[in-house]
């Protein structure tokens, strides 16, 4: 079998035109290089150099040997440096799968923000199946899912969980309707009022329910929308009220009224899943962190929200 070093030194001999050559540029002995071009025409079974005068020159067969040298090195430093890259994140693969309202809202300024830092790695982006996208990330067919989780069911067998974002419904009410003139909601107040549904039944519809069964009723759906811009459509025309979550308003209805809901509000909780425990995948790491990114000025807004909404409950406790 041939040795890689040996051919390298072959293609120092040959380039110099000469072992001593060779040796003095390379840092060795002569008689060290000469050893090693023994054990390498032994390895090759044929004559690799013959002497002119002082120097050597390559038979047909070191010619040969030589030129795939040369392939050989080119080729060496082009994985080097392919792998550094991979290491430092500046290129690779990743899947991505998503749900509707997270792709407009989180995904594409995540993956925009990636391309513009880091052009060289490569996203792949897929709706995630509606059922349960997790067996996708554990047989590494996807490496990032965004879902919607309970904060009490984070333990998945080849799983971590990576939380973005707190997502809040809010009350979506037609213009004029009598909760209107409030400026924020109990849950409730709308215990008796007839309902759109605006998520399909799964994980984005639980907290809804369970925040209505802990304030002591069932919502009464009468009718099924499926989506966040048709559910509006329906409130708007006057057909019921409907919970939907921030992420589910980029496009609002000219003719409904949004209003905060509390005790209790309803909160989906968006996380990134990834498979745990993995190998280092730097390109992953760069997604993850544009993600956090993006989720950011949600996160400060949310918390802003909720230090005014404390700070007006405190005012009202004093009076």
């Amino acid at each position: 079998m041939l040795d890689r070093r040996r051919m390298q030194l072959l293609r120092a001999v040959v380039t110099s035109g000469s072992v001593t050559a060779a040796a003095r540029n390379l840092g060795y002995t002569p008689s060290a290089v000469s050893q090693q071009m023994a054990v390498l025409e032994k390895e090759a079974g044929i004559a690799l150099l013959e002497r002119t005068g002082r120097g050597v020159r390559p038979t047909e067969a070191g010619r040969v040997l030589t030129d795939y040298a040369a392939v050989i090195d080119r080729h060496f430093t082009e994985a080097e440096t392919e792998l550094a890259e991979l290491r430092a994140g500046r290129t690779g693969r990743v899947a991505v799968r998503y749900f509707a309202t997270a792709g407009a809202t989180l995904v594409a300024p995540a993956v925009a923000a990636l391309r513009r830092e880091q052009p060289g790695v490569q996203v792949e982006l897929k709706l995630s199946d509606p059922k349960d996208p997790l067996p996708e990330v554990r047989n590494r067919l996807a490496d990032v899912a965004l879902v919607v989780r309970p904060r009490d069911q984070l333990s998945a067998d080849g799983v971590r969980f990576v939380h973005l974002l707190d997502d809040r419904y809010s009350a979506v009410l037609p213009e004029g309707h009598r909760l209107a003139a409030k400026r924020e909601l109990d849950l409730t107040d709308l215990a008796d009022e007839p309902w759109v549904g605006s998520d399909q039944p799964g994980p984005c519809l639980e907290p809804v329910l369970d925040a209505c069964g802990s304030a002591g009723f069932s919502p009464n759906f009468v009718v099924e929308s499926g989506d966040y811009d048709t559910a509006q459509g329906f409130v708007a025309a006057g057909l019921g009220i409907s919970l939907i979550p921030e992420m589910g308003l980029g496009n609002r209805h000219p003719a409904v009224v949004v209003r905060p809901v509390r005790n209790p509000e309803p909160i989906r909780t968006i996380y990134a899943a990834v498979r745990d425990p993995s190998p280092a995948q730097p390109a992953v790491h760069r997604l993850l962190d544009a993600l956090r990114n993006t989720t950011a000025p949600h996160r400060a807004e949310q918390s802003a929200a909720e230090h005014d909404h404390e700070h007006r409950a405190e005012h009202t406790a004093e009076y």
